[in-house]
């Protein structure tokens, strides 16, 4: 259970209370050390382990940052874990610092590690994601194209569209004509073979 005692020594940074305590973050999935220098999290997503290997046993995996006993997340996992962000939460302005303080690591080691396993940088990805996005909604809703752009992480409509078409390499709404045009033939040809 998290004291008050826990709290403030994780709060502070306090590297006196090092092996005698680790805490866990629901919302990473990630377990540290009290002097871990990362951002403070929610006191409601707290949870004190004695050991390490209790933190691991309920799912928990350790921080780059302060490698809790000497344990280190291989790249590969790490990585997955920075994926799983950008796809959920890639309407929010994840810039390369939120993301590194999100999984517990330096920006520099995140975006070298990302670019080597995946062949892309953060960015990109995340630009792969949205677009995957929007591209999904204006083939299958009638949102208007504002709302899209506001769904994918872009208050400006003018913005996005600019930016639809540079990446998609055609406007938005040509994007959404084309795409009702295939699923109108799609529904004729089978009704040509019914």
């Amino acid at each position: 259970m998290l004291s008050d005692q826990h709290w403030n020594a994780i709060v502070a940074n306090d590297s006196s209370f090092d092996g005698l305590f680790f805490y866990a973050v629901k919302t990473t999935g990630i377990y540290c050390r009290p002097s871990c220098r990362s951002r403070v999290p929610n006191r409601a997503h707290v949870t004190v382990f004695e050991q390490a290997e209790q933190a691991v046993a309920s799912g928990y995996r350790p921080c780059k940052r302060c490698k809790p006993e000497g344990r280190r997340l291989p790249d590969e996992d790490w990585v997955d874990q920075i994926i799983r962000i950008i796809e959920s939460r890639f309407a929010e302005p994840l810039t390369l610092d939120a993301l590194a303080d999100a999984v517990h690591g330096s920006r520099f080691h995140l975006q070298r590690t990302f670019k080597r396993v995946t062949g892309l940088s953060p960015a990109a990805y995340l630009r792969q994601t949205r677009l995957a996005e929007a591209k999904r909604l204006l083939a299958n809703t009638d949102m208007p194209i504002a709302d899209i752009a506001s769904a994918v992480g872009m208050p400006s409509a003018a913005h996005f569209a600019t930016w639809f078409q540079k990446n998609a390499h055609t406007p938005p709404s040509e994007y959404r004509r084309n795409c009702k045009r295939l699923i109108i033939h799609e529904q004729e040809g089978e009704q040509k073979y019914e």
